[in-house]
Order: C-alpha cells, then structure tokens, then sequence
C-alpha cells in the first residue's frame, strides 16, 4: 500500500499529488529528500529513507520533473519500481505538448487532472506482481543426470581415469601410477606410451622410492658444489647495535635529556628553551585573528598553455578543413543526452577522481549522480558532451563541500559566553594524524581572537602526549604573554597525568574553566584506530558525559578509501555506545596535512560526501599560522586540473 505519490517541479511547484493512506502528508519526507539529496548532489542511489517510510524517486531531466513515492519501510513492494516507470512515461506523454509550447507558464496556469490515470497504472503494477509464477523444479527427465547411460559410467581396465573421482583411495593409487610413469618417461625419453605402460608395471614401490632418492641426493650435491665456491667473508660483523652519530647533532645525550624536570604533569621546574617566535609565526604581515581561505595557484597553468598552443600549431598547418572538422567534433547538436552518450566520459571522469584520491566507492556515486543529473537533457547546439558532463561534475562538487549546516566557531563562543559557560570542542582521530598540533593552531587563533583557552590533556595513554601540549601552552603564553592582555592568562593546560580516565579529566577541566571564566575548553583525546572496540566505547563515553558542544575529526589529507572507513565506523561507534536517544556523532573535520598532497585533495570530497558534515579547519603547515578555512571552488579547481 502506497503512503503517496507526488510530481513536483525542481523548483518546487507541486503539480499533482496522491495520498494513499490517511497520515502525515507527504511535506516532511518530500522535503527531507530534496534537502539531504536533491540539493546536495547523492542522487546516485534512487531510493532515500526518512523515519518510518522509504521514498524512491526519478528524475526527469528534458522538462524538469520529479517524481516521487512514498511507502512504509518494513513492506516489500516489488512492483515499485515499474509504477514510477510507468507513471513518468504515462505523465511526460500526456502533457509534452503543454511543457513544449507553453514552457513554464504551462506548469504555473495548466491543470493535471492524472488521477484516472495513475490508479489504472497501480491496479496494472499490482496485478503484475501477483501474475508471475513460482518457479518449478525440474523433473529428472529435464535434468543433465537423466541423459547419461549406464555404459558411460563403466570404466574398463587399462583406460585413462574420469576427470575427477571423488573417492580418496583412487586419489592415491593415482598419484602412485602418475610418478611411475613421470619415472619411466625420464628413463627413456624416446620410447612409446604403451613401452611406459609396461616399465610402469614392471617398476615396484620401493624402486620407484630409491630412484626419486637418487635425484634428490644427485641435485643437492650440485647445490653444494656451487654454494662451496662462493667467497667467505673476511671478517664476520660484531654483534650488537651502535648508536648512530649525526653529523650536525648533539652528541651529548644528557643535554637533550628532560624527564627529570617534570613530575607528574607539573611545570614549574620545566626548563624554559630557546624560542624564536619569527620562527613560529612566519608571517608578521598577516592580519591578526583573520582565518585565511585555501587558496591553490598552479604554476604550471602558464607551461600547460604553451603545450598547448604548440601542439594545436601542426595541426593547423596540414590544413584549415581538417582543424575546423576536429573543432565540430563531438559536439551535441540539440538532442538530449543519453546514457550511451555519456558513459566513456564518466568512465574516464571516474578514473581521474580515483587518482585524485577520491575513494573508488565515492567516485562511482558521484558520476552516477550526474548521469542521472543529465540523462535526457537536451544540449545546446556548440556544446560538446564532455564539456556538459565536466561541468555538471563541477557544480555538484562544489554543492558537496558546502554542506547542510555551517559551523561558525566565533559566533558559537559568543553565544556560550552570553549564556556564561564555556565552549568546548573534543577533537578525535586515528593515531598519528595532527590532532595535538592543530588544536594548538585552533588555540592561536581563538587567543588572537580575544578567546581565553583551557586545554584539557585527555590523552592518559600516548608517551609525550602531555608534554607536548605543556610546550604548546608554554610557546602559546610566550606569543600572547599575559601583559598584552591585562594581566590575564590567556592559554593554560589542565592535566591530571596518565593512566587516568580521560572522560573524568574532561569533565573536571570544564568544571574548572566555569569557575575560572575561561571562553574555550579544547579537549585533546587518545588516537584510537576504528576497529578498537575498548578505545572506541571510552571516546563515546567521554563524549555521552561531557556533551561538547563541537565534535570535530581530525583527519589526514592523505588517506583515500581509508578517510570512508574511519568516518563511518567512528560514527557508528558513537551512535552503537550512546546510551541516548538521539546519539552525538561528529559535527565537523579538519582536515590537515593539506601542504603535502598538491592537487590531490580527493579526502576532502570523501570525507564530506560520507558524513554529510562540513571541512571546519584545514591544516597547511607546522606554523601556528598555517590554518585556513576551505575554499570549495579551489579545491574543486585542484581536482579537476589534469
């Protein structure tokens, strides 16, 4: 039983509308589908689920029409699939000369009076579905086994064995005959096969034994001749390692030798070392507090441009005719697209996202978006087919870096000080990919800001976990030292040492910067691979008990399938280990190690593609500086560059 079929414009006019059953109307899911996948580029898949009910949709791009059905999830409605077929061949057939000549003042004045129509088209998809019959088993008569004879299952002495006997003590009489008759043949290689077959009777067990004897002993003392003439080494290797001395380093060990200076977390007999700030800050220039958008300049534009012209250069000298002919080439000429038409481009378009590191899974999905995107839609007369299909490729990836919702994190400390709490942040991550350093980017800039920090060291596991952050905090209060600020600290670390439980150092530090009117709380967790189901339920729970108000992903710009796997599974742990309702999953990523990669910035569209969430922070390199918000159109731009 259908809960609704609608058709609507895309853009959002409602032109015909069934209600099946008496409900919710069709508003919620309909809207849903066109917020989460029509705006946002997944119409790869045709079938999109809200709450309770399942919704399938198809795409008419000719006249730009959409339909839409809407049924309960738990029912199995196999002919779904035809009515929607139908309806929209039925639909576009009747009222094609209405869109054709009146255009959109057709849609706006014209009538759909369809419902006639649509409940034949039902009653002939459900009575299709009833009509087919259950198969039927085969009677031996009509099986293979029924031909065969009796005479052809007898096997006669001295005849070559069936291919396979199933029998394993056949197995073993075969193997010995097999390795009589490999002998023999090696014996006299000249003589006939029934000669074989007769030393193969001749020949005993224990004969066959101490000839296969021999050849072994006989290879093996060839072997050792040729091992006996390579040369010894003069001298054997002392056992042991050495340590290796640099030619530019400190040979000196007690010099580089800290951990006698901090116990247990404190820092007031931390040695202070040598500090350049030009060196950490780079560029003195820069605007203060200001997040710089990500910006990709290609050197290689201009040198691409000469190749180019110089390749274009020949062919126009062989002749103007030929040149003119390869210009027309391709070119669609007013028809409407077709799959045919655009397969060996989006195969090729698939193949250049893979090796930009976009995951292979996402890739497929995209282009088949943009298939469905253009599918039937006609083209200008100079457009070519590639041209279109790149350009529908652009737009939909730039639609997919800007996501739902945007996070703003000024605007939310703002908030949270008018409320007189502080604003906390949990970053979380697999091992090794930033998350220490970039929280102390994020720190720089929300102090350049005029934001007080309290970094919460939840990291009881990692060895130099907390002493890497103390060297943050310390370098942090020596840039914006307190009497730039009124006396006021404007970074400090909260740490409770290791081995101790990261959720209640947490909540202590948040408790402890309420008290203290700290603006930020930035909480520093253990690196944890996706598959580790302990690390994983200590990351929801320290995540169920503090509510941070911002879950950011630290992940690498490097990663290509793997950004899919970390993502979904971190998410999915989360929402399996929350014990409420409607589980916290992650609100954002920051992507770092954005400077090593050149263009191919594939984990971008991957990971926002997968989550649905927005690339907060990127990472660009080890300066405190070298923090950018994402720029969609640029990184598009990297992507599609050959």
């Amino acid at each position: 039983m259908l809960d609704f079929f609608t058709i609507f414009s895309k853009g959002g006019l409602v032109l015909w509308c069934f209600q099946g059953v008496r409900g919710p109307a069709a508003t919620a899911p309909v809207n849903a589908l066109i917020r989460s996948v029509l705006l946002q580029e997944r119409g790869g898949n045709n079938s999109f689920t809200h709450e309770a009910l399942t919704l399938k949709y198809k795409l008419d791009n000719q006249f730009e029409l959409v339909f839409v059905v809407g049924f309960q999830k738990i029912l199995t409605l196999t002919y779904v699939d035809k009515l929607i077929d139908d309806v929209h061949k039925e639909f576009r057939d009747k009222y094609r000369n209405e869109f054709q000549q009146k255009g959109a003042l057709g849609i706006l004045n014209g009538t759909f009076d369809f419902k006639d129509d649509f409940l034949r088209l039902l009653r002939e998809a459900e009575e299709s579905s009833k009509v087919r019959a259950p198969t039927v088993m085969k009677t031996f008569e009509q099986s293979v086994k029924s031909q065969k004879t009796v005479k052809c299952m007898i096997e006669t002495r001295g005849e070559k064995p069936k291919e396979k006997v199933k029998n394993k003590k056949n197995k073993g009489s075969k193997k010995e005959g097999n390795e009589a008759v490999t002998a023999s043949s090696k014996a006299a290689p000249g003589e006939k096969q029934s000669s074989a077959a007769g030393d193969r009777e001749e020949l005993t067990k224990d004969e066959i034994l101490q000839k296969n004897r021999e050849e072994f002993f006989r290879r093996h003392m060839k072997a050792g001749e040729k091992s006996s003439k390579s040369p010894k080494p003069d001298a054997q290797k002392e056992k042991g390692k050495k340590p290796r001395v640099w030619d530019l380093g400190n040979s000196n060990a007690k010099v580089l030798d800290y951990s006698n200076s901090t116990t247990n977390g404190s820092s007031e007999a931390s040695p202070m070392e040598e500090f350049d700030p030009d060196l950490a800050l780079r560029d003195r220039n820069r605007e203060p507090g200001r997040l710089y958008d990500l910006e990709y300049e290609s050197d290689e534009e201009a040198e691409e441009e000469k190749i180019i012209q110089n390749t274009s250069k020949p062919s126009t000298k062989k002749g103007g005719l030929g040149g003119m002919f390869g210009m027309l080439k391709g070119l669609v000429g007013s028809k409407s697209l077709t799959r045919q038409d655009m397969d060996p481009v989006l195969e090729k378009m698939k193949d250049h996202l893979i090796a930009k590191n976009v995951a292979a899974e996402i890739a497929v999905q995209l282009c088949e978006s943009v298939a469905k995107k253009l599918e039937g839609k006609v083209m200008g007369t100079f457009t070519t087919v590639t041209s279109t299909v790149k350009q529908a490729l652009q737009e939909a990836l730039v639609q997919i870096l800007q996501p739902q919702r945007r996070v703003d994190v000024l605007r939310d400390v703002l908030d949270a000080q008018r409320h007189r709490r502080p604003y906390v942040v949990t970053f979380c991550g697999v091992n090794g990919v930033g998350k220490s350093t970039n929280l102390a980017k994020i720190s720089f800039w929300l102090i350049e800001n005029g934001f007080s920090v309290l970094i919460a060291a939840c990291d009881t596991f990692r060895a130099g976990a907390v002493e890497q952050l103390r060297t943050h905090t310390r370098r942090l209060n020596a840039l914006h030292p307190p009497e730039s600020h009124g006396g006021r600290t404007m970074v400090q670390l909260y740490e409770k040492g290791y081995g101790k439980d990261a959720a209640g150092i947490a909540m202590e530090a948040i408790a402890y910067a309420r008290n203290q009117g700290f603006d930020v709380v930035l909480v520093d967790t253990a690196g944890r691979m996706q598959d580790n189901a302990p690390l994983m339920t200590a990351l929801a729970k320290l995540i169920a008990v503090n509510a941070p108000d911002l879950v950011l992903f630290v992940g690498e710009a490097l990663v290509g399938n793997e950004a899919v796997d970390q993502l979904v599974k971190f998410n999915k742990a989360l929402a399996d280990h929350s014990m409420a309702q409607t589980p916290r999953l992650i609100d954002g990523i920051v992507l770092t190690k954005f400077d090593t990669i050149d263009d191919k910035v594939g984990a971008a569209i991957s990971m926002t593609y997968i989550t649905s969430k927005p690339i907060v922070f990127v990472g660009t390199g080890q300066t405190y500086c070298d923090l950018r918000s994402l720029n969609a159109k640029a990184v598009v731009a990297a992507l599609m560059k050959a």
